[in-house]
């Protein structure tokens, strides 16, 4: 996976791999739900944990057959069966662990593998079945023939053991490989040559024992997760526009007749009532939304609600901690955190409404935001019922606005405005007549160009002819 995080703790269909693995397994009802952890324990162990799994560590690590050595420890002696699962194998189903479970114990089997049959089934070791179709033995690749390797029959990794053929085997088990590893599969091969039964089971989709080794095989497992819940949902009365580019998480509920058009996200435990439309681009995370509610274009919601037959959108906001009540507008470009906008009240848009209550049936103008945040601390707005804020409003937290009231578009509201009165607070306006006139006359002469001076070309001086110069009078006088 090329990552820091553990293999098991990597995320596909919204849940991590090992939560899919596990709540496989829950149905079932076994006795015991045991996880061996090793590689960053703690952590996965913080996630089983919550689901009822006891976990049981590894280390060190030193192969599948090391690790059911070391679950036998904490495996009750009166255990009959156990069924052994890789961490990793996402898109296992219950129903199908029922299947080789019920297989396992009809064939009275030591060993019962769940195998596919696959297209191309390079890197998988092969199911080799002798004339009476039990297993002859599981052939990996590197060591299989090239009849071998024409077999598309697959081990998966998942067993059905019977525990008192399972342990002498177990006990039998000696590192000789290159990793100088256990192997669990050497046990299999232990219990063939002791003549006890070996079974396989066919799993019905091949695509349950796909596991993910790479980024794109978690990409794989991921997008078969989104395709079966949008058919999940389908079957139960959704339209569902273009299925395969929607994520819908494995907890979101829909009721009957809603809409999702293509492009949206649902994730966590959203939940939408019957007749809710949500258009193209929306993402909804943790959210709740009553019947015949309207979510435009390209619209976020997180962990906010939303009642019935309120409109919001195109491009809103809820911030976690919003809840709009049955027929509120949340229009273009307006966000809204921590606040109730009860009924019929709007605010269609570019506005922001934080930390704050609007009465029914009130109207946000355009450009109003309630400034909430003094640098320090949060600070709440309330407006009453029937409320009418103009365009451009600053209401600065905290601050109340009465039943009835009307607020000037452009003022800034720092104090308590009484029910059904006016507020207006605002510099006064001065209109002065003829400015405009007189401010294009200067413009006019600011861009009128300046007349071209001339300059004297510079010529070499010439001595100038002396001339005589008419004497005074007082010269001639002399």
């Amino acid at each position: 996976m090329r990552s820091d995080l553990a293999k098991v703790l990597h995320r596909a269909g919204g849940r991590t791999l090992i939560e899919h693995v596990v709540r496989a397994c829950q149905p079932l009802k076994p006795a015991q739900l045991l996880v061996v952890v090793g590689h960053h324990a703690d952590e996965v162990s913080a996630v089983v944990a919550p689901l009822g799994a006891q976990t049981v560590k590894q280390q060190p690590q030193r192969g599948t057959g090391h690790a059911i050595q070391v679950a036998r420890r904490a495996i009750r002696r009166s255990a009959k069966l156990t069924v052994i699962v890789p961490g990793d194998a996402p898109l296992l189903r219950a129903a199908t662990l029922a299947a080789l479970i019920d297989t396992h114990r009809r064939g009275e089997a030591a060993v019962t593998i769940l195998s596919a049959e696959l297209d191309d089934p390079t890197d998988y070791g092969r199911i080799v079945r002798d004339s009476e179709g039990r297993v002859q033995a599981i052939v990996e690749e590197k060591a299989a023939t090239p009849e071998q390797r024409a077999i598309r029959e697959v081990n998966s990794s998942i067993y059905c053991f019977t525990l008192d053929k399972l342990w002498p085997c177990l006990n039998a088990l000696r590192p000789n490989n290159a990793h100088r590893e256990l192997y669990l599969t050497d046990a299999i091969g232990l219990l063939r040559q002791r003549n006890e039964r070996v079974l396989a089971q066919i799993a019905a989709d091949p695509k349950e024992i796909i596991g993910c080794n790479t980024r794109a095989g978690l990409a794989d497992v991921d997008r078969v997760f989104r395709a079966r819940k949008a058919a999940e949902l389908m079957d139960a009365g959704v339209t569902i526009y273009l299925p395969e580019t929607v994520v819908i998480d494995p907890e979101v509920i829909i009721g009957p007749d809603s809409l999702v058009e293509p492009g949206v996200q649902l994730l966590g435990a959203t939940r939408a009532g019957a007749r809710c439309t949500i258009r193209t681009g929306s993402i909804l995370r943790d959210v709740r939304l009553d019947d015949e509610v309207a979510i435009g274009a390209h619209s976020i919601l997180d962990s906010s609600r939303v009642a019935t037959k309120a409109l919001i959108g195109p491009f809103a906001r809820l911030r976690p901690g919003s809840d709009i009540r049955a027929g509120a507008h949340i229009g273009n470009f307006v966000e809204v955190k921590k606040s109730i906008v009860h009924e019929g009240a709007k605010a269609n848009h570019l506005t922001y409404i934080g930390d704050a209550s609007i009465g029914r049936d009130s109207n946000i103008g355009a450009g109003t935001i309630t400034c909430n945040y003094d640098g320090v601390a949060k600070h709440e707005t309330k407006i009453g019922e029937r409320v009418f804020i103009g365009s451009d409003t600053a209401l600065v937290a905290p601050v109340r606005v009465g039943d009835g009231a009307y607020v000037a578009a452009g003022s800034t509201i720092t104090d308590n405005v009484p029910a059904d009165a006016l507020a207006v607070a605002r510099g006064r306006q001065v209109n002065k007549i003829g400015w405009a006139t007189q401010r294009r006359r200067e413009i006019a002469r600011a861009a009128k160009p300046k007349p071209k001076t001339r300059t004297r070309k510079s010529t070499p001086r010439r001595r100038a002819k002396s001339k005589s110069r008419p004497r005074s009078k007082s010269r001639r006088r002399r």
